[in-house]
């Protein structure tokens, strides 16, 4: 799949896809949309409640923006975090060093690690810290098995419904469902009616946040509400 490295408007660099006329994140700025979208919405408060390993759910792991700023948080979290992320098109090396990721970080110390992300092999867990245990999983999400009522919090960062319709169906929110542990968030940029409602069908309980610079609303969804995490 081709790809074009593109500036967004915080600083950091985001990848351009030509034959989907789509970017890997908001043109507005593709860190604070994954602080906003994902960190913010999804894992503190999450990581509020915990007291033992929080597993986390990355659908696209792209350019590996939300894993580097996740393992970041691990270095303060009072939990270890187990991340595990699914990519159908991993990127190439040499694309990764186009990002120019020394400006890609907001944190410079965080480099060596965000190569590190690059570098690890697929399809393994690796720990890359003693809190942050990765696993890169190549394939399809829909053709993935995952472990059930595992998942604390899921990163759902696929391209747009119009651009990947088959990773928004009523079928993947189940199947995410099902892999969720009770009280798990899920959070997404997106706020189409379609995407809630499939969600709502799977049995997620839905709600409308404010969304990053550049979008008025995100969508944040919760396994079972009032079943505490464990």
């Amino acid at each position: 799949m081709q790809v074009e490295v593109r500036p967004t408007a915080d600083g950091s660099s985001t990848l351009y896809v030509p034959a989907l006329d789509e970017h890997y994140h908001s043109t507005h700025g593709a860190v604070q949309e994954a602080q906003h979208v994902y960190l913010q919405a999804a894992l503190e408060p999450i990581l509020a409640a915990a007291t033992d390993t929080t597993r986390i759910l990355e659908i696209g792991f792209g350019t590996g923006l939300n894993a580097i700023l996740t393992l970041q948080r691990s270095l303060t979290a009072s939990v270890a975090l187990a991340y595990d992320t699914i990519e159908k098109y991993p990127l190439p090396p040499a694309v990764v060093a186009d990002l120019h990721p020394e400006r890609y970080l907001l944190n410079p110390e965080l480099l060596e690690y965000f190569n590190q992300l690059h570098a690890a092999a697929w399809d393994e867990a690796v720990p890359l810290l003693p809190r942050f245990l990765l696993r890169k999983i190549t394939g399809e999400l829909q053709h993935t098995a995952l472990p059930a009522n595992h998942y604390h919090v899921i990163y759902f960062d696929a391209f747009a419904p119009e651009k990947q319709p088959d990773m928004w169906t009523d079928a993947v929110f189940a199947q995410l469902y099902e892999a969720a542990a009770p009280g798990a968030l899920l959070t997404s940029y997106c706020a189409k009616g379609s995407f809630r409602r499939s969600l709502k069908a799977a049995g997620w309980l839905v709600e409308k946040l404010p969304g990053p610079v550049g979008k008025r609303e995100m969508t944040r969804a919760r396994k079972d509400f009032t079943v505490p995490v464990s």
